[in-house]
């Protein structure tokens, strides 16, 4: 694989000097374009596919004059091949849109070489593996003031809170600003299935299924979880059929 062609767009100089510096030190990187705003850089995203050479990521500031990061990333998303976005920001409250837009990755200003290694690390992985609709998805959750990416894989179960949705993990859970049925959309050809209004599990981390008295639950580690009646069937066909897949162990 020969090294990535990427586009990176910041309306501040000093800040596009500095992504685009610590992006050219990456022996991952082939080529680095920079644009000072979102009507250059789509200028230069036509000419590069005209060309024949398409670039593979855009590294994007959100707040600019003009045409602002999240209005050009919805933009690039509608490309036929469109290009892998890493948001570069000074701000903490556009993580949802980050998600919306499927971006790989959301980096704060100041950036720290070693975070931008790990986004173009998740660049490069998105670019060689297949596109399929199981391929893990992220979606950013705040820790402490730091954003972090959560892999679909990781997630056992999703419970609804109003407007907002809260990933269970293995290792603890996460209040995020998504609603319960985005996820539900998104996730569907995850191995993610609703089985009551509130909540959304992961098919692979079902332990038991189990009807007493016509109530249905399914297990998840020491979680016991609610399956709605209009649910109980499709559920359980969906595990059958899963079983048989799996074959004998």
């Amino acid at each position: 694989m020969t090294g990535l062609r990427v586009l990176a767009v910041d309306d501040e100089q000093p800040a596009l000097e500095d992504v685009a510096y610590l992006l050219r030190a990456d022996p991952r990187i082939g080529e680095v374009l920079t644009a000072r705003d979102g009507a250059a850089a789509l200028k230069l995203l036509d000419r590069a596919m005209a060309e024949g050479r398409p670039v593979d990521a855009v590294f994007l500031d959100i707040r600019m004059r003009g045409l602002d990061g999240v209005v050009l990333g919805r933009l690039l998303a509608q490309f036929t091949r469109p290009p892998k976005i890493v948001f570069v920001t000074a701000y903490e409250d556009h993580a949802v849109d980050a998600f919306e837009l499927k971006a790989e990755d959301y980096l704060l200003k100041p950036v720290r070489p070693e975070r931008l290694a790990e986004a173009i690390r998740r660049v490069c992985g998105s670019r060689t593996e297949p596109e399929t609709g199981s391929q893990a998805d992220t979606i950013p959750v705040e820790l402490g003031g730091v954003t972090r990416f959560v892999a679909s894989t990781e997630v056992r179960y999703v419970e609804a809170r109003g407007d907002y949705a809260r990933l269970h993990t293995a290792t603890g859970s996460h209040l995020v600003r998504i609603p319960l049925a985005a996820l539900e959309e998104r996730w569907a050809t995850a191995g993610f299935v609703r089985v009551h209004r509130s909540h959304l599990v992961a098919l692979r981390h079902i332990d038991e299924l189990r009807i007493d008295s016509g109530r249905c639950v399914v297990r998840i580690g020491d979680t016991e979880i609610p399956v709605s009646r209009r649910h109980t069937r499709e559920l359980r066909d969906l595990l059958v059929r899963r079983a048989r897949k799996a074959g004998p162990r």
